[in-house]
């Protein structure tokens, strides 16, 4: 059964850092686009980044761009979100998606993964 399973969630104060990690069980993330997405309460679902498949190539969103880092290990079948000089804007519950993407995963949008975990809540806040 494929499973994804985020983890390293928390409360963390302002400007302060976490990393997020999406285990995967059943299949090999090797072949999949990976994306981290969020929603706070209230909103819709955003995306936040990924990273291709084929390329390595990632996506960040502007709100960002230069503080979040993503990163996979295809061997331990692991992606990863470091996630620096955190703010209260952050605060959402964070999940990973997975899918096979025919082009760079910058064009697809949340709906168009079809594997998801369950999330894992991020707490920004002094």
């Amino acid at each position: 059964q494929l499973q994804l399973v985020e983890s390293g969630g928390g409360l963390v104060q302002p400007g302060g850092s976490l990393t997020l990690s999406c285990a995967a069980s059943g299949f090999t993330l090797g072949g999949y686009a990976i994306g981290w997405f969020r929603q706070a309460p209230g909103k819709e679902r955003e995306r936040v980044t990924c990273i291709s498949s084929h390329d390595g190539s990632t996506y960040y969103a502007d709100s960002v761009k230069g503080r979040f880092t993503i990163t996979r290990d295809n061997a331990k079948n692991m992606v990863y979100l470091q996630m620096n000089s955190l703010k209260p804007g952050d605060t959402a519950v964070y999940y990973c998606a997975a899918e096979r993407l025919a082009l760079s995963c910058r064009f697809y949008e949340p709906h168009e993964y079809g594997y998801w975990g369950q999330g894992t809540q991020v707490t920004v806040s002094s």
